[in-house]
């Protein structure tokens, strides 16, 4: 054996016992070896890796530290949705969630789990043979951010899995920052002058999506592993219960205070005692999680909307304090609306000092008849965001003010309601419980608007995150989303910005230019109009095959559009109608944007009449240009495999949608075998 060989065969068993440690100090906090003999260990890899650096493994444990930083995160969808769960609050309300699902199956009972419903941020975490290939936050459900690079330097998240993994495995886990972690951390922010967190869920939830992987390190993040998403090349238990115990024989960390149940009795029982011990546990706890144990089971009630009906969270009550209500402020959303929130005397709740409120919307407002000057129950919903529950009518004084919203915003001299932030006139739509800016331009919405406009599924504007669209709009070099066209002529400007080099300004303006030439549907998508998401801004440019056209339509053709209802008729038509949105337009007209589309028979369309779905990151394409080519050439692309998908595209590290269409027959394209049928359609 030569030296090479042998120097190796050392570096894989220092691996193999370094992990071997670290799961049981960190996962079973029961470590066989002293921290010196531990350091030992390490120290020899970390030499043999310097001296040997061609035999440098990418899961050896050194490589936890993070790596360079990264611009952006990219997007992974998720091969199946990570799902919400619907809430209880009482012992009745878990009955009665107990029973509608008892009548569904046709049972009299069955087993279930309980577990700690922890108070972080969910993950998927995806293993190829055994190795950890990629992590991803929960996003909306569908699709979410790639955090891999963070997730890595988490200890609790083996990068290896023991014997015995199946060949593809992904389980779903919430990282947390431990109450200890927590409070070390904002002890070290405070010394360095930084604001402290929050909360433990914001922290952690800020730690894991650092862009650079090294800050993220630094910090003490755990992480539970409660379920499996899919997996292949091995067949699972039939259980909840003993899939967890399959995972943690695997190295991963599962809560040891879950517990199996065969009575639902039971479950109020594990409430009750950790209502009283929580404040005992190492993290932050909002509640219980209570699942059907049966696999089986779970598949047979299926899920309602993105709620499955076979779990549900059981929450402990929401943390409470009373203050004063000094005042009654207003906001401005994205969308225009003018949402109320309350001005408090500072009090802390929970160990959070609280200074202001969520109020939802004046009708709420008077229905719990909340006056200025009351004292009022504020209480942490989630033990995250507070809200004001209600009055204390007890203590008033008579000299508590009644709130009205169209008061609030009163403007005497042109005697009538403005919005609070630009002035311009507000709407309230019939039916509606919302006041509405009408002005697109208005600052407060143009932050949050230029964050769509840019993002991947609209103009797709590289390079353009959160802190440079501050910085532009605090310098006035973009008062709407048209701006940004205008920043070609303004490069010695821009030169001048904080954070703002020669290439990152060059790559930006490159991905405006770029994004002049959008699909129309994009565009739409990327105007904000209030109820058109992007899927209906696609049926929209189906019909319409320019804004020009969109812009004159009605509310009676509007609704000839199949699954098109009055509500989103209504708003499209009010978009239109404003001043200011048909000036925008043709101020994207005039800086080069395109506003047009041919649309072309569908019917006679190369890929006329084929559904596809893509699974794994394509090389040629990002997934948006692959969905964009499909559909410019008439086919359709959906997000999950069902009975009417004609192709599968496959590209590197597919996940659980290749295993269904392997059993249903469905066909697969290989990246080469897809762009061959692109170009055989052309």
């Amino acid at each position: 054996m030569t030296k090479i060989n042998q120097v190796e065969q050392r570096i894989n068993q220092l691996i193999k016992e370094i992990n071997h440690h670290n799961h049981r100090y960190f996962v079973l906090d029961d470590p066989e070896i002293s921290d010196a003999e531990y350091d030992l260990l390490v120290r020899e890899l970390k030499e043999l890796e310097m001296r040997y650096p061609q035999l440098l493994n990418p899961n050896s444990p050194t490589q936890r530290i993070g790596a360079e930083p990264l611009e952006i995160f990219d997007t992974v969808q998720h091969p199946l949705p990570l799902l919400s769960l619907s809430n209880t609050f009482s012992k009745n309300e878990l009955l009665n969630w107990y029973n509608r699902a008892t009548k569904l199956l046709k049972l009299a009972r069955f087993d279930i789990v309980c577990e700690h419903k922890i108070d972080g941020l969910a993950v998927a975490l995806i293993y190829s043979n055994g190795q950890l290939v990629t992590g991803a936050t929960r996003g909306d459900g569908f699709r979410g951010e790639n955090i891999t690079q963070n997730l890595r330097t988490i200890r609790t998240i083996p990068l290896l899995l023991k014997a015995g993994f199946p060949n593809l495995l992904e389980v779903r886990g919430e990282v947390f920052l431990p109450k200890a972690g927590f409070t070390k951390l904002n002890r070290e922010r405070t010394v360095n002058g930084l604001a402290p967190f929050a909360n433990p869920r914001n922290a952690a939830a800020g730690s894991v999506r650092q862009l650079d992987s090294r800050i993220t390190a630094k910090r003490p993040l755990d992480i539970y592993i409660y379920a499996l998403g899919y997996t292949e090349g091995k067949p699972m238990p039939d259980n909840h219960w003993d899939i967890m115990q399959y995972l943690s024989s695997l190295g991963l960390k599962v809560n040891p205070t879950n517990q199996h149940f065969t009575n639902i009795d039971d479950a109020e029982e594990y409430y009750q005692r950790w209502l009283k011990l929580k404040e005992s546990l190492p993290y932050e706890t909002d509640g219980i999680v209570v699942k059907v144990n049966s696999i089986r089971l779970q598949n047979q009630l299926g899920n309602i909307g993105r709620e499955p009906r076979w779990a549900t969270a059981y929450k402990f009550p929401a943390i409470q304090g009373t203050t004063k209500l000094i005042d009654i402020g207003i906001s401005v959303g994205r969308t225009g609306t003018l949402n109320p929130f309350a001005i408090l005397e500072p009090v802390s709740v929970g160990g959070v000092v609280i200074k202001q409120a969520a109020l939802h919307n004046e009708d709420d407002i008077l229905r719990k008849d909340i006056r200025i000057g009351d004292t009022v129950i504020i209480q942490r919903a989630g033990e995250v965001i507070p809200e004001v529950v209600g009055p204390v009518t007890s203590l008033r004084t008579g000299k508590e003010k009644r709130f009205s919203l169209i008061k609030k915003v009163y403007d005497r001299q042109k005697k009538r309601p403005i919005c609070p932030v630009c002035g311009s006139d507000i709407i309230k739509p019939d039916g509606e419980v919302m006041y509405y800016c009408t002005n697109s331009k208005c600052l407060a919405q143009l932050r949050q608007h230029l964050g769509l406009f840019a993002s991947r599924g609209a103009m797709d504007i590289r390079g353009l995150g959160e802190r440079q669209i501050y910085t532009l709009i605090d310098r006035g070099l973009i008062k709407d989303v048209a701006d940004l066209y205008s920043l070609m002529e303004k490069k010695e400007e821009l030169l001048k910005l904080e954070g703002m080099g020669e290439k990152s300004i060059a790559n930006l303006l490159n991905a405006i230019e770029q994004s002049k030439e959008r699909p129309l549907p994009r565009l739409i998508y990327a105007l904000g109009i209030r109820h058109v998401g992007y899927e209906t801004a696609g049926l929209l440019a189906e019909h319409y095959d320019s804004i020009t056209k969109l812009a004159n339509t009605t509310k009676g053709e509007l609704m000839l559009i199949p699954t098109l209802g009055p509500k989103i008729a209504d708003s499209i038509v009010g978009f239109f109608s404003l001043k200011s949105n048909l000036e925008l337009i043709e101020k994207l007209h005039k800086a080069g944007v395109k506003l047009t589309t041919k649309n072309k028979d569908r019917s006679k369309q190369p890929l006329a009449g084929m559904e596809f779905v893509i699974t794994g990151r394509l090389n040629t394409f990002s997934r948006q240009e692959a969905e964009d080519v499909i559909t410019k050439q008439g086919g359709i692309v959906k997000d999950n495999i069902t009975r009417k998908t004609s192709h599968l595209i496959v590209g590197l590290d597919p996940g659980a949608k290749l295993v269904r269409a392997r059993k249903m027959g469905i066909k697969q394209l290989t990246e080469a075998e897809f762009l061959n049928l692109l170009g055989k359609a052309k």
